[in-house]
């Protein structure tokens, strides 16, 4: 079940949280993982601990913004690996700290589109042309509750809602050209990682939230009576990669805890 044995894939922003347990996840279930990202270091750390349990991983400085970035990312893993198969577009940044609808910047509106949005539609572009040429793939874009549910602020809320019908878009357009490619997104809850750990240090400072009251806060939202792990949408991600999904395109996998339930 949900095997990806001799498949290769992309993770971007895999060097914590999400992105690092899903590297790993998907290494453990027999693919070549090619980990990107921002923080090169980072990236080393997750494919030599992928490496070290016997799995093959590939780690690549990754700004996701930059075209030319992407186009080194893809020549790198077919040069390596002679084939793309999996793509899981996973960097992202937060919206914490951008202001209110009325003080937000457009600057700092475009800081959080050019990361997830532009940089999404960037890795399906790059994807799909080189999938297309190995006969198919599963494209997974990591979106969030809030591209259901209005309540992060507009830039964040806008990004995540444009990664949901961008995800829609592109699977009815390679269904349509008969690609063999499969584009899903999924859409959790808080997942208790750095980026929502690091909210507490925007917050206003009349709050004195702390971690462990930002985590209490943010669990009593979520009816199943916790926060998510990393590993709750890494598994997602390695249901949607794998042939056992071979039915789903075009949909949305919601791992929310119930969030979006009430």
């Amino acid at each position: 079940m949900n095997s990806v044995e001799g498949k290769v894939a992309i993770v971007t922003g895999a060097g914590s949280g999400i992105g690092e347990a899903t590297a790993k996840l998907l290494a453990r279930a027999g693919a070549a993982v090619v980990v990107t990202d921002v923080d090169k270091p980072k990236a080393d750390d997750v494919a030599r601990a992928i490496e070290a349990e016997g799995g093959e991983s590939l780690a690549i400085h990754h700004d996701v913004t930059r075209e030319d970035h992407w186009d080194e990312v893809i020549y790198h893993t077919q040069a390596d690996f002679d084939r793309l198969d999996i793509l899981v577009n996973n960097a992202g940044v937060s919206g914490a700290g951008m202001g209110t609808l009325e003080d937000q910047t457009l600057e700092t509106w475009h800081a959080v589109m050019r990361v997830n949005l532009d940089a999404v539609f960037l890795g399906c572009q790059k994807a799909v042309i080189a999938m297309k040429e190995a006969g198919g793939g599963s494209i997974i874009n990591i979106s969030s509750v809030m591209g259901i549910v209005g309540g992060a602020g507009a830039a964040y809320n806008a990004s995540k809602g444009g990664v949901r019908l961008l995800t829609k878009s592109v699977a009815v357009y390679c269904g349509n050209n008969g690609y063999n490619i499969r584009v899903n997104s999924i859409h959790p809850g808080y997942i208790w990682t750095p980026m929502v750990r690091s909210i507490v240090n925007v917050m206003p400072a009349e709050e004195n939230m702390t971690e462990d009251g930002l985590r209490a806060m943010l669990t009593e939202r979520h009816p199943i009576g916790r926060l998510g792990e990393a590993i709750d949408i890494a598994r997602g991600v390695l249901f949607l990669a794998s042939d056992d999904s071979s039915f789903m395109t075009g949909s949305e996998l919601v791992i929310d805890g119930g969030y979006t339930a009430v």
